[in-house]
């Protein structure tokens, strides 16, 4: 159940930038959130952490990092700079990481306090488009862990709007992109967003569409993008021999595998959590050569006092939903 307040303008303090919100994307975490189904969130929770804004104020001790206004983003993760994670330069796996609209306050609000190293600033990227970066940075992010190369076979298992980031980028290295989902219209953009080829598995045959496409040698690099165990099976079931297998979803269920191609195959299995800065910043330059076709990207935009009507919308129809805005 979502509920509308009333709150006090938040208070510029030193190193924090204050944003007006323009638009807050809701994800697959605030749908699970709603369902009652994400197991990290701490309740009760102001959603939102795929942000569009402009800059209003900033601190005077970072006030020479901003123009102002200035349209803007915001890494929504936090990094405690002692875990391994941190030690080994990868904060975006930070073992004590809070997510804006997960483990604290999110951004689902008009005005929001942010520290200044957090905000990504960008005069020629619109504020509404600016609240797609996250989601597809978490995409260029898997594609960076598994290493994709302009000879290898990429499949992405789940067209959503991080699956869409990970099409991207996998194309953008020049890789051959194999784009799985269910949907087909969601198959459809996947093709012009750059997969070269597409499956729906739920009427094709997923083993012999591959071993088709890749002349029975299995996909190099698998991202699996969707958190069910039969997607997260089909990746094994589905690499190459040597090949490297990226999980971004969380199952909800527990995964039964068969083990021996673990070791046969000598596979790779990476994890792929949140984003890194470059991340962010490759969706934003491939934003700005004007080829993404963002309004295709959102399915609807809702005011804040609709918010209990967008979740409902989407969880009665999660197939059909890209990404859902809320405007301010």
């Amino acid at each position: 159940m979502t509920e509308v307040k009333e709150t006090a303008k938040p208070a510029l303090k030193p190193g924090h930038v204050l944003m007006k919100i323009g638009y807050v994307g809701f994800c697959g975490s605030d749908l699970n959130t709603f369902r009652g189904l994400n197991p990290l969130v701490r309740l009760p929770i102001v959603p939102g952490h795929e942000i569009g804004g402009v800059i209003e104020e900033v601190a005077d001790d970072v006030a020479s990092s901003f123009s102002l206004p200035q349209n803007a983003t915001v890494n929504p993760y936090t990094s405690c700079g002692r875990c391994p994670a941190c030690l080994n330069n990868r904060p975006n796996a930070c073992e004590n990481n809070q997510t804006l609209g997960v483990q604290r306050d999110g951004a689902m609000s008009e005005y929001i306090l942010v520290p200044a190293a957090k905000v990504i600033a960008d005069p020629a990227i619109s504020v509404r488009d600016f609240a797609l970066v996250e989601p597809m940075s978490v995409g260029f992010h898997a594609v960076d862990r598994g290493r994709v190369k302009d000879i290898d076979t990429v499949m992405v298992l789940g067209c959503g709007m991080i699956g869409v980031g990970a099409i991207v980028g996998a194309a953008l290295r020049g890789a051959k992109v194999v784009a799985v989902d269910v949907d087909d219209r969601k198959l459809s953009l996947a093709k012009r967003l750059g997969a070269a080829f597409t499956v729906n598995s739920a009427g094709e045959n997923l083993h012999e569409r591959i071993s088709e496409i890749t002349a029975n040698r299995g996909a190099d690099v698998i991202i699996e993008a969707v958190g069910r165990p039969e997607t997260y099976q089909a990746a094994l079931a589905e690499a190459a021999f040597t090949g490297r297998i990226v999980y971004i979803g969380y199952a909800k269920a527990q995964v039964a595998f068969d083990t021996q191609y673990f070791v046969k195959k000598e596979i790779d299995i990476l994890g792929s959590r949140n984003a890194m800065p470059s991340d962010f910043k490759a969706v934003m330059e491939y934003i700005k050569q004007g080829n993404c076709p963002v309004d295709e990207l959102i399915t609807a935009i809702y005011p804040p006092e609709e918010a209990q009507k967008a979740l409902e919308t989407w969880s009665q129809n999660p197939g059909e939903v890209f990404r859902i805005l809320i405007r301010f």
